[in-house]
């Protein structure tokens, strides 16, 4: 399967409450949308003050959200993720047909390897193309098959660096 055509677009906060409008200042926690981009056939990022999403505020097209803080301006952040959210995010893209999706996911895996949560059990060439089954360690005792959609090392790194910015953190 052929690479990414090109970087995997989702911006970083804004840091104003998509709900309000008003300004989140650094520090304060918020909850952060991703929500599926028609347009692009990936996902947008929104982030909403903590009243405004207890109070129901919701984008259209919610694929997933987390809990997270508005990080400080031009300062690296570590990543304020769980890594519940990465398996969420794995398990709610299984299944995409969609190119970039399907990327996605698979630089998702690499960074959940990465961190040890799950494990690389074999690799199966079917008609699709490769497959990765990949089993979860200690508390996460799920499995998992991903697809390797063939990504060069430079799409893996735009990827990766991508969802560091969606996640606000450095993976």
């Amino acid at each position: 399967m052929a690479g990414v055509d090109g970087r995997y677009q989702v911006a970083r906060s804004t840091g104003r409450c998509e709900s309000s409008g008003a300004e989140l200042p650094p520090g304060t926690p918020c909850i952060a949308a991703l929500c599926d981009d028609s347009e692009s056939d990936g996902f947008r990022r929104i982030d909403y003050s903590l009243e405004a999403w207890e109070g129901g505020a919701r984008p259209e097209a919610l694929f997933s959200h987390w809990r997270t803080s508005v990080p400080e301006a031009r300062t690296q952040q570590r990543i304020l993720v769980g890594d519940d959210v990465l398996i969420d995010l794995l398990e709610r893209l299984e299944g995409e047909e969609q190119p970039k999706r399907q990327a996605f996911r698979f630089v998702i895996a690499l960074v959940l390897l990465r961190k040890r949560l799950v494990r690389f059990d074999r690799r199966e060439e079917t008609s699709e193309g490769v497959i990765w089954h990949l089993s979860g360690r200690g508390e996460v005792p799920d499995t998992w098959t991903v697809l390797d959609p063939g990504l060069g090392d430079d799409d893996i790194v735009d990827l990766h660096e991508q969802l560091g910015e969606v996640l606000q953190g450095d993976l």
